[in-house]
Formats: C-alpha cells, structure tokens, sequence
C-alpha cells in the first residue's frame, strides 16, 4: 500500500518541462520526417493504395494460366496473363475495379436492365461483341463466334471456322409430334419443330392420304412460324371435334434443297364424348406456343397438348 502511494506521488511530481520537452521532440521529428521521403507522413487511405499497387511488372513471376476458354487478359496490373470471362459471365465493367474480372476474346461488359426480372438487380455480363452465327468445320451452326471458341478450346487446338454465317444443311427436326389419344368430339393438336439453313418447308400429311392437309376438311386447321430456336420452325396441326374417322398416323413432312425430313404420331380416337382428358404421356415443349387459328371457326376454349 505504501509502495502504491509513493508510485502514485512519483508519477505527480513530473515536472511540467519535461513534458513540453518531450512534445518539442516530437514536432522536431515529424519536421525531419517531411524532409525524407521514406518518413514522410502517409494518410490510411494512401497506404491502403499503395498496399494495392502494382510496382515493376516481371513476367518470370507470372503464373501461367491454364485451359482459358475465353482466352486471356492481363490483370489489374496489365502484368501477367489471366482466364476472360465468359459469355454469360458477370464482369467488371470499368477496369479501374477489379472484383468479377474482365471479358475475354471477342467479348465486351455490358449491363441491360431491359432483361431483368422483376425485382431483380440488373448485372453486367459478358456479351459477344458479333451475334452473327458461324459454321464450324464439323458442319454445326454456332450463334456466334464466342461460343464457337469456347466450344473448341476443350479441345486445346486452333480451329478455323468454316464460314461466318449458318451452316447449310438439310431439315433436323428437333421435337416431333408425340402419340395421343383422346375421346370423340374433343379437340386434339400435334406440334412439331424443325431446324435448317435454308429455312425448311414444314406440312402436314395424313398416312395413306396423297395430299398435303388441310385439304378441303373444315375441321382440320394448320399453323406454322418461326422459331423458337433461330433458323428454325415450328408448326401445329389442330383437330377440332374430333371423330372416329380422325384415328390415324399423322406426318410432320419438311424440306429444302437439301434433303428431307419427316416424323410420325398416331392418333386413337376413343368413342363417347367426356370431359376428361386421358392421361397424358408427355407433356411437349410446343406448349410454350399458343395456337391461333387463321380461319373464322372459333378458337380452343381449353385445347389439349400432347
């Protein structure tokens, strides 16, 4: 306790000079510290940016990157190589941030708010620069020559293209017409997609029938339009009422200068009107595509997919 008191009277008995000695001191080295660089007073902000600088590039320390399916760029520094993003990808869209990294080859940031989903915050992506397709040399259409290069970088050599714009090619159809069955007086639609360059022909026939629907029958009505996919078509067959005479094999047919191409679906008409549906096999992709009848009659109130 003693020790304590007399610790405690030491410590108020510094003398005021020598205080003031100690800040005269002080002033004088940060005087000298200004004189030299190296001392010379640094806010945190200065060092947080001098901790994030480059300095002298050596491309001995550089690392090489491997499998780049967008190719290389240089790093904040435009230093050492880096992996591009991607189509697709989120990316920077100044270079002065360097967080997602930048696009590859052929590619560019962009940030389209016109594609965003409600509620959703638009980001940059990775866009390629060209959206011409190009025709690889196996004879596969590619929608640009982003994807081309990223579809042959796996295989790690340099392949030319074969010639910008679609490969020309005979009908591939993509999605044929499935198997139904239905109960008499229902309605019923067959739909089928097909793709080619030039853009293929598509109709409709029935087995055994020389002639191209929907031929003179009034309750036979068919459709066609571009897409979903580019350079292709989709097309529909609709059955309004139908009946036991309907029962049949039906034919997706399409066509160019380049071949022929054909698929088939059968149809059971079972007799007796009901309003419910028989099961469903599968359920097809054409019914992303709402049918829209040409003719006066009136349109599906509830059409079945198949």
């Amino acid at each position: 306790k003693s020790m304590y008191f007399s610790a405690l009277s030491s410590v108020h008995s510094v003398p005021l000079p020598t205080i003031l000695e100690v800040t005269v001191v002080l002033v004088a080295l940060v005087q000298v510290s200004q004189s030299f660089p190296t001392l010379y007073y640094r806010s945190w902000l200065r060092l947080l940016r001098e901790g994030d600088s480059c300095g002298k590039c050596n491309l001995e320390l550089c690392s090489k990157p491997t499998h780049c399916p967008a190719g290389t760029v240089l790093d904040q520094c435009g230093c050492c190589p880096e992996c591009g993003n991607v189509e697709g990808q989120i990316c920077d869209l100044d270079k002065v941030n360097h967080f997602y990294g930048q696009c590859g080859e052929n590619l560019e940031c962009r940030l389209d708010a016109d594609e965003t989903k409600f509620g959703e915050i638009p980001e940059p992506q990775c866009v390629c620069k060209s959206q011409e397709s190009v025709c690889g040399p196996e004879g596969k259409t590619y929608a640009n020559i982003c994807q081309f290069k990223e579809a042959y970088s796996e295989k790690r050599r340099n392949i030319n293209m074969k010639h910008k714009g679609p490969c020309e090619s005979a009908p591939v159809i993509s999605l044929p017409p499935q198997d139904a069955q239905n109960f008499t007086g229902n309605d019923i639609i067959f739909g089928c997609e097909v793709s080619a360059y030039p853009m293929p022909h598509l109709e409709w026939k029935k087995k055994g029938n020389k002639m191209f629907l929907p031929g003179d029958d009034a309750h036979i009505s068919i459709q066609a339009r571009g897409g979903p996919k580019k350079y292709g078509v989709t097309g529909w067959l609709q059955i309004q009422g139908i009946k036991k005479s309907d029962e049949g094999i039906y034919i997706c047919h399409t066509k160019n200068k380049y071949g022929i191409a054909y698929a088939s679906a059968r149809l059971k008409v079972i007799d007796g009107k009901s309003h419910q549906p028989a099961p469903k096999k599968e359920f097809s992709a054409v019914t992303q595509f709402p049918f829209h009848p040409t003719s006066p009659r009136r349109p599906l109130s509830r059409p079945i997919w198949w």
